[in-house]
C-alpha cells in the first residue's frame, strides 16, 4: 500500500484566482461573484478557490487591494517621470485620459471598489490608502491644496468621461489642470 502526499499548491494559482476575481467583477459586477465563477474563469477547481480564500470578502478585499496597489503604482510612475511642473501637468492629463489604467476593465472596477468600499469598513483603509498615495505622488509637484484638488480633478474627470457621451477633450483637461495647478503662482485678487 503506498501512501498519497498532499498535493503541492500549484504556482501562480493563487495570483490567478485574484485576476479571475477582478475579471468576473468587471464583466457581471461584485454582486453577482461567486467561487465557482471564479473558478471556471481561472481555470482552476473550486476548491482552490476555497482552499486559498476562507470567503469571497477575504478574496475580493485582496483582488481590490491588488487592483488599488497597481493603478496607484502606475499613478506614482507618470508623475515620478515629471521633471518640471509643466511635465507634471501633463502627466496629471495623462492620468485624467486614462495612461494609469492598465486596460479598459480598470476604471469599471475602480467604480465597483468605491461600492463595495462603501458597505465594507475594512477596505476604507484601502481607498483611505489610494487616496494617500495619489495625493503624495501629486505633493511631489504641487502644494497640498492643489494636489488634493488635482486629485479630485483627476476622479471627476474620468468618472465624468466614462460615462458621458460626449467626453471632455485631451485639449480641455490639460487646460484645466494648469488652471488648478497655478493657482497658486497668480492667485485672484480679494476684491
Amino acid at each position: 500500500m503506498t501512501q498519497s502526499t498532499p498535493a503541492a499548491p500549484v504556482p501562480n494559482r493563487r495570483d490567478r484566482i485574484l485576476d479571475a476575481a477582478l475579471d468576473v467583477v468587471s464583466e457581471q459586477g461584485a454582486i453577482r461573484v461567486t467561487y465557482r465563477k471564479i473558478a471556471a474563469a481561472a481555470g482552476v477547481p473550486l476548491g482552490s478557490v476555497t482552499y486559498y480564500f476562507d470567503d469571497l470578502h477575504q478574496l475580493l478585499t485582496e483582488a481590490y487591494t491588488r487592483l488599488a496597489e497597481a493603478v496607484s503604482q502606475r499613478y506614482r510612475d507618470l508623475l515620478d517621470a515629471a521633471r518640471t511642473s509643466e511635465e507634471a501637468q501633463e502627466a496629471v492629463v495623462d492620468i485624467v485620459c486614462g495612461e494609469a489604467w492598465s486596460s479598459e476593465r480598470d476604471p469599471l472596477l475602480t467604480y465597483e471598489l468605491y461600492a463595495f468600499a462603501a458597505r465594507n469598513p475594512e477596505l476604507r483603509t484601502v481607498m483611505s490608502n489610494w487616496l494617500q498615495s495619489s495625493r503624495e505622488a501629486l505633493a511631489r509637484h504641487f502644494d497640498p491644496l492643489t494636489a488634493r484638488a488635482l486629485d479630485a480633478l483627476v476622479e471627476g474627470f474620468a468618472l465624468h468621461n466614462y460615462f458621458d457621451a460626449s467626453p471632455t477633450s485631451r485639449a480641455d483637461i490639460a487646460a484645466i489642470v494648469r488652471t488648478v495647478a497655478e493657482r497658486h503662482k497668480h492667485p485672484e485678487p480679494h476684491p
